[in-house]
């Protein structure tokens, strides 16, 4: 199977908007699309595309609310972000596909198992929990944003590194770090706080057992925002979940990508081959 070379984002029509994407790696090849974390565009997933394009048609997109993607007045539901990732494969004619989101991007992945089994081969949940955060903390981070506006994600750019990354790679990354911190400075103050508000009133922790596919929970060892106990809790309520643990923080895929890559890759391919 040739290897595509990583192409340019371009502007994606769907019935529910005008989204950012990338494609790359062969068309011919199972299709796996990528959900970014709160705060951060597609390119997030830089360090995932040459290994995961090697064996899949890969499909990389702006959340709602992010970068070039529709920026529309909130609150924001799952349910729409949800849609949102159906409307793309639809808008691409790709049936079912595998489906990797990390944190908001998880959380997503967990009601497309929920809610749209049918249109997935796998889901890989990363660093993400059925319940993230509390409502009081997502909507006052919301109310401050939309009141500081790009000021506020300046600040929460300032206060980033240590939600998303361990101390020892903020220290010796700081390129990394920086060009982070860069995404969620840029991201627009109301698109960021509608998905905030999304992430106050989301819980699926009573509807994990609905999710039939297989699941895979990865963790980062050390993330204090969504932990590895987060990932144990869901394992035990979806049947057949496999759980990976990686030595990294809440980003993991950028502080860890060789072994996030490797977990991910494996799943995946059993899960292919137990279909």
């Amino acid at each position: 199977m040739s290897q595509a070379k990583p192409s340019s984002p371009v502007p994606l029509t769907t019935a529910r908007g005008t989204f950012r994407v990338t494609i790359d790696g062969d068309a011919d090849a199972p299709a796996l699309i990528l959900s970014n974390s709160l705060g951060t565009p597609l390119e997030m997933w830089d360090p995932q595309v040459d290994a995961f394009s090697e064996h899949h048609r890969l499909i990389r997109y702006d959340t709602r609310g992010h970068g070039d993607s529709p920026v529309t007045p909130g609150p924001y539901s799952f349910a729409d972000l949800g849609q949102d990732v159906l409307a793309v494969l639809d808008a691409l004619d790709i049936a079912r596909a595998a489906f990797c989101g990390i944190s908001m991007g998880g959380h997503t992945g967990l009601w497309l198992g929920i809610h749209a089994g049918s249109r997935f081969n796998a889901i890989a949940v990363c660093n993400s929990a059925a319940k993230i955060g509390t409502p009081q903390g997502w909507n006052e981070r919301a109310t401050m944003v939309r009141e500081g506006g790009q000021a506020s994600m300046q600040a929460l750019a300032a206060s980033s590194p240590g939600r998303w990354f361990s101390a020892d790679f903020v220290h010796s990354q700081p390129v990394a770090v920086q060009r982070a911190q860069a995404w969620i400075a840029g991201i627009a103050p109301q698109g960021y706080a509608a998905c905030c508000e999304a992430l106050a009133t989301s819980d699926l922790r009573e509807d994990l057992g609905r999710i039939t596919l297989p699941t895979l929970l990865l963790a980062g060892a050390s993330d204090p925002v969504t932990t590895v106990g987060d990932a144990q809790t869901m394992q035990m309520g979806i049947a057949g979940a496999e759980l990976a643990v990686v030595s990294a923080s809440h980003l993991s895929n950028l502080e860890a990508p060789k072994a996030f890559n490797q977990a991910v890759l494996r799943f995946l391919s059993t899960s292919r081959l137990s279909a």
